[in-house]
């Protein structure tokens, strides 16, 4: 490990799926950081050149344990259906005295209860935190990004609105806010946060990751409603509201429906439930205004909300969901 003020070497898990490619392009492009793809012997995926790859047996931790001796950071990156993997991931962090890790966050605000008790997927999340404590090895960063904009944008259940069928279903009247960021911000956010010192350097106290050692950082591209991702839509797709089905549906209802569902077996009702929570009129999904952000610490842009709608059309074309 490093013995120097910065982290050097930093593993990935998920370093070539949707938001961990970002994490690794945008890490490599710092010249700061070794990157090692920590990957099963039966993945097939690649990485850009530079990437280091080490394979494990998730049913041997101490694979992992091995893969991670020597690492100052593991970056850890899962789908939502990945039951069990970060717990043996976190155990084996401590076994190898991994300083710290970036557990598998990136996801609305699981510091609020309201959202946690509302949505099962969000409920490991702070036990996750808790466990990184218990075991006393390593320390935590929980990077929060709420839903990734242009995925989710792409998907009509999600955002509700649907850019190639020109129809739109607004949650009570489409003006709630939530904080969403895109992939490239996201891989940008981590990058940012893993090259910043681990003790202040100079009279900047606040530049250092000892400031934000076990808890959340909050980052985001955009603040935004359904309204203004219609706007955004009409603008990209050249049409007005005229062209449009909008259709208005109540965000509890919604939700209950989603919930029924998911009861039923049905994963398209999990989709509703999770996405329709972060909607409702409480504030939940803001947390740009109820937490701030550290995107001027971390120095992300302020991105082009259409361009970003525009990757979405595209993501929707190629059906990626």
């Amino acid at each position: 490990m490093s013995s120097s003020n910065h982290i050097e070497k930093v593993a990935i898990v998920g370093a070539g799926g949707n938001s961990g490619s970002y994490m690794t392009k945008a890490l490599l492009e710092t010249g700061k950081h070794t990157v090692t793809a920590i990957t099963r012997a039966e993945s097939n995926s690649k990485f850009p050149e530079g990437v280091e790859t080490k394979q494990v047996n998730y049913e041997d931790v101490s694979t992992i344990v091995d893969a991670l001796r020597g690492q100052d950071a593991l970056v850890i990156t899962l789908s939502v259906f990945a039951h069990g993997q970060q717990e043996k991931l976190i155990q084996a962090a401590a076994d190898a005295n991994v300083p710290w890790v970036l557990p598998n966050e990136w996801s609305p605000d699981t510091d609020n209860a309201g959202l946690v008790k509302d949505i099962g997927a969000f409920q490991e999340k702070p036990k996750i935190r808790e466990k990184i404590q218990q075991l006393g090895k390593s320390s935590y960063i929980s990077v929060v990004t709420g839903f990734w904009y242009e995925w989710s944008l792409s998907i009509p259940l999600a955002y509700g609105i649907d850019s190639l069928k020109h129809e739109a279903t607004l949650f009570d009247e489409g003006d709630v806010r939530i904080s969403t960021s895109t992939w490239p911000q996201v891989g940008r956010a981590v990058a940012g946060l893993l090259s910043l010192p681990l003790q202040p350097e100079g009279d900047d106290k606040d530049r250092c990751l000892e400031r934000f050692r076990n808890g959340l950082v909050y980052v985001n591209s955009f603040t935004v409603s359904q309204k203004d991702m219609l706007e955004s839509a009409l603008r990209l797709t050249g049409t007005t509201i005229d062209d449009w089905k909008i259709t208005k549906e109540s965000s509890s209802a919604r939700y209950d429906a989603g919930l029924e569902a998911m009861k039923g077996g049905d994963r398209m009702g999990f989709v509703k439930l999770m996405y329709t929570r972060v909607f409702f009129p409480d504030g939940s999904g803001n947390f740009e205004q109820s937490k701030g952000t550290a995107n001027e610490l971390l120095e992300l842009p302020k991105e082009d909300l259409d361009e970003a709608t525009k990757a979405a059309i595209e993501m929707q074309k190629n059906s990626l969901w």
